[in-house]
């Protein structure tokens, strides 16, 4: 028998919002772009044939309108993998949860849902300006500690490979992305596998005043292989979209404007032209609408 889910545990706005993303079941869509950057969600939106509903709350943009007779909405998370556990939670329980009873629903709802964000390559023969969509999330934060999800024989060999490597004193988690929204979407696009850093700066071995306490982590990443998987870039939300995607039961791919490669050391000029270029292959595949 379902349990109701308490007030604290789920909060409810006095609205009948969901209380970060500030939404109602009947302003999402059932296919989400989501972006980190609150200001690139007009970038997507602009595309809309009309925008039916905004909202903005915190770092949470959204925008919810149709392109082709295709409802779609385009939501802001801010940055890093437990903003994502907060978006991803609440979509769920948007889609998933009466709000009502406040009791999950028998018949769940799978929503699908692309990431569009930037990301740097550590590879040296992946440029600045290409445009890539992550077969596997590789995370090197600690939020599946707390929870328990299943794994593969392979990503769980990845994944103890990368402590080895980087002498971490925890496993990092791999997971597999949409395999149905790879075939929808990566088509055109580069395969790569996405390593997922807590950070921008030490995690991803820069160094501007504080040394990193990894500074070889691109080189060790970049010459790593477990049954001929190798990682291709570095970004802050992908691994923790992949994992709760699964235990969540939706659909979830990441797509990546590389914009730096920090192998050559080089940044792509036109990072703004690359990144609406991922836009427009995003929206167009989604809809069958040429932009």
């Amino acid at each position: 028998m379902s349990k109701i889910i308490p007030e604290s545990e789920l909060i409810i706005n006095g609205d009948g919002s969901v209380y970060h993303l500030n939404l109602k079941p009947e302003h999402l869509a059932s296919t989400v772009i989501a972006v980190g950057d609150p200001d690139r969600v007009q970038e997507v939106s602009k595309y809309f044939d009309q925008v039916e509903f905004r909202m903005s709350k915190r770092e949470f943009i959204t925008h919810t309108g149709t392109l082709g007779g295709k409802r779609l909405t385009v939501m802001s998370t801010g940055m890093g993998t437990d903003n994502v556990e907060i978006f991803m939670t609440e979509l769920d329980a948007l889609v998933n949860v009466d709000f009502s009873t406040r009791m999950i629903k028998p018949q769940l709802t799978s929503l699908q849902i692309i990431r569009v964000g930037t990301s740097g390559s550590m590879q040296q023969d992946l440029p600045a300006g290409s445009l890539l969509a992550s077969a596997y999330g590789i995370g090197l934060d600690t939020l599946m500690s707390y929870y328990t999800i299943a794994q593969t024989e392979m990503e769980l060999k990845l994944g103890y490979k990368i402590q080895d490597v980087l002498g971490l004193s925890f496993r990092p988690y791999c997971v597999q992305g949409s395999e149905l929204l790879m075939s929808q979407l990566g088509d055109g696009l580069i395969a790569g596998n996405t390593v997922t850093c807590p950070g921008f700066f030490g995690p991803q071995g820069r160094k501007v005043r504080l040394d990193p306490a990894i500074p070889d982590i691109i080189e060790k990443l970049s010459g790593l292989s477990v049954d001929g998987l190798t990682l291709t870039n570095f970004e802050m939300e992908t691994a923790g979209y992949y994992a709760l995607g699964r235990l969540l039961g939706h659909e979830v791919l990441s797509l990546n404007a590389i914009v730096a490669n920090r192998i050559n050391k080089t940044y792509d000029p036109d990072a703004h032209a690359t990144v609406d270029k991922l836009i427009r292959h995003t929206l167009s595949r989604l809809t069958g609408v040429a932009l």
